[in-house]
């Protein structure tokens, strides 16, 4: 099954709701997708699954992945308790064009407006193929969330555009951090360094952390720490 990408909201929460409390294997299975052994050669694999069945348009582009709604998609593994497993990775930080650009033209802020959440529920040693499909939110940042991503973006991207990128590391930002992101050391990009000059470094990643999406996790579905 391929959809076609969804026109309302409306129809991507019905697809959404509907494709909840299906294991891995089954959604695959519904999509003709070949389950890999695991997640560490393939990552972003689960991710590309959902966004098959539900219609994702954007694909690696730098836009929501469905487009016309604005929305963005994320799929986040959680435990039985509803906490979160992993940080969650929004978008690839732009090293060279930080300088002149505003939060709301940011990346970070059309990734984030508007996100569904589909949470996997992956408890300790479940296999991949028996992962469920867990019930999905439709979520905009409340003031105070978006407050706090407004802050942590303009603190990083501060520090990269004055040339201090060594020196951000992951404990940077109270919701919002940046890390490498990079299969290996040999994928590298160009910074800037403090005397304004380019550098070979690593490729870096704006992630959500761990806490910050348990905490939305077990608000909106109540769950039990």
């Amino acid at each position: 099954m391929y959809h076609k990408p969804p026109t309302t909201e409306a129809q991507l929460m019905t697809r959404a709701v509907a494709m909840s409390g299906l294991t891995v294997r089954q959604l695959a299975e519904i999509v003709s997708e070949n389950i890999p052994p695991d997640l560490k050669q393939h990552k972003g694999w689960l991710g590309q699954l959902v966004e098959r069945y539900l219609g994702a348009s954007a694909h690696s582009k730098a836009a929501p992945d469905f487009e016309a709604l604005s929305i963005e998609l994320k799929t986040i593994p959680v435990d039985e308790s509803g906490t979160s497993r992993e940080s969650t990775y929004v978008c690839t930080v732009p090293l060279l064009e930080l300088a002149n650009v505003s939060w709301e033209a940011s990346w970070v802020y059309r990734k984030l407006s508007h996100v569904l959440w589909v949470p996997i529920i992956t408890p300790p040693l479940t296999a991949l193929p028996d992962r469920l499909i867990g019930m999905p939110l439709l979520w905009r940042p409340a003031a105070e969330e978006a407050a706090s991503l407004r802050a942590d973006w303009q603190e990083l991207t501060d520090m990269i555009a004055l040339g201090q990128l060594e020196q951000v590391t992951a404990y940077h930002g109270n919701i919002l951090q940046i890390r490498p992101k990079a299969a290996d050391g040999r994928a590298l990009c160009w910074g800037i360094n403090e005397e304004g000059e380019r550098f070979l470094t690593l490729p870096r990643g704006f992630y959500l952390r761990s806490r910050f999406t348990t905490a939305l996790m077990q608000k909106y579905f109540q769950l039990q720490k």
